[in-house]
């Protein structure tokens, strides 16, 4: 099986899709696309590069998706006029020669093997939460994930701290919102562990113009 290493960007200007794939750039219509899930991400980027790729064709292990169901229906929708390819199964390989995909093998759920053409993969397949050489750490561990401190997400050991799925405290939610709000406090406390001696200035995007200034919206 052949590994290929890409990095495909997706830009939306006015409800319309623009891909740019690094390395071997490409133009609209000229990318054999094949993305792998059932998530909002794998119905995000479908639905994203339909408009701009050659062939596109989603593969999810069931006829089920956890996405959401507006994506949903939009891809069904496409599928249903013939814009796309729907296939339940999984990818078993990947074919290829001197670092270029060329087509990806696919063991549908009656056990039949095909073959689909593509040169571009992406797989979102979801994480499995390891701690991998953290678990050596000394860090306090309950039933594998990381308590902490809620004022700042800190564990037991000062300046390691733990935000996202991987921490555990009292009326904990797997929401990405939530980790929006315990990263911003976990950067407040790990600014004073490497400023000790400087003072944090708190700014917002919507009134600052030297942060609209650096992101270039003013």
């Amino acid at each position: 099986m052949t590994r290929v290493a890409l990095t495909l960007v997706v830009l939306c200007h006015k409800g319309k899709a623009h891909a740019h794939l690094t390395g071997d750039f490409f133009c609209a219509g000229f990318v054999n696309c094949v993305v792998v899930g059932g998530g909002d991400s794998a119905l995000d980027w479908t639905l994203n590069l339909q408009p701009v790729a050659k062939s596109l064709t989603l593969i999810h292990r069931r006829d089920d998706f956890r996405a959401a169901p507006h994506s949903v229906e939009q891809m069904r929708a496409l599928v249903a006029a013939g814009k796309m390819d729907l296939k339940i199964g999984q990818v078993t390989s990947l074919e290829g020669e001197g670092g270029k995909l060329s087509g990806a093998v696919m063991k549908g759920n009656d056990n039949a093997i095909s073959k689909i053409d593509c040169d571009t993969m992406l797989p979102f397949f979801g994480l499995t939460m390891k701690l991998g050489p953290v678990a050596n750490w000394g860090v306090a561990l309950e039933n594998n994930l990381v308590p902490v401190d809620t004022a700042a997400f800190e564990t037991n050991i000062p300046g390691i701290f733990a935000i996202g799925d991987i921490n555990t405290y009292p009326g904990k939610l797997k929401l990405i919102l939530s980790g929006f709000h315990e990263g911003a406090l976990m950067a407040q406390k790990a600014h004073r562990y490497v400023y000790p001696d400087k003072r944090l200035v708190f700014q917002y995007t919507t009134s600052s113009s030297s942060l609209q200034k650096k992101l270039g919206v003013n």
